[in-house]
């Protein structure tokens, strides 16, 4: 099984940063140890984990919980 990433995102000095300063594509290669093929086959290995627990989530679901919901299983732009 693959390891999963994880991110540092905390500023070194202070050792807090604000969300919104934090560049996620800097600390994916940082977790990667700067390969970014490893990078994107690690992202590539969450969405699809992802994709499936959505699945998962969504065929246990009944459809008065999610009152109609249903998930995109795709980024709409």
């Amino acid at each position: 099984m693959a390891q999963q990433l994880a991110l540092d995102i905390l500023e070194e000095e202070t050792g807090t940063q604000s969300p919104s300063e934090v560049d996620l594509a800097v600390s994916v290669l940082r977790a990667a140890g700067g390969d970014p093929l490893v990078a994107i086959r690690s992202l590539l290995a969450d969405a699809d984990f992802l994709r499936d627990q959505l699945f998962i989530a969504s065929s246990l679901m009944s459809k008065g919980i999610g009152r109609g919901w249903k998930p995109q299983y795709e980024r709409v732009s």
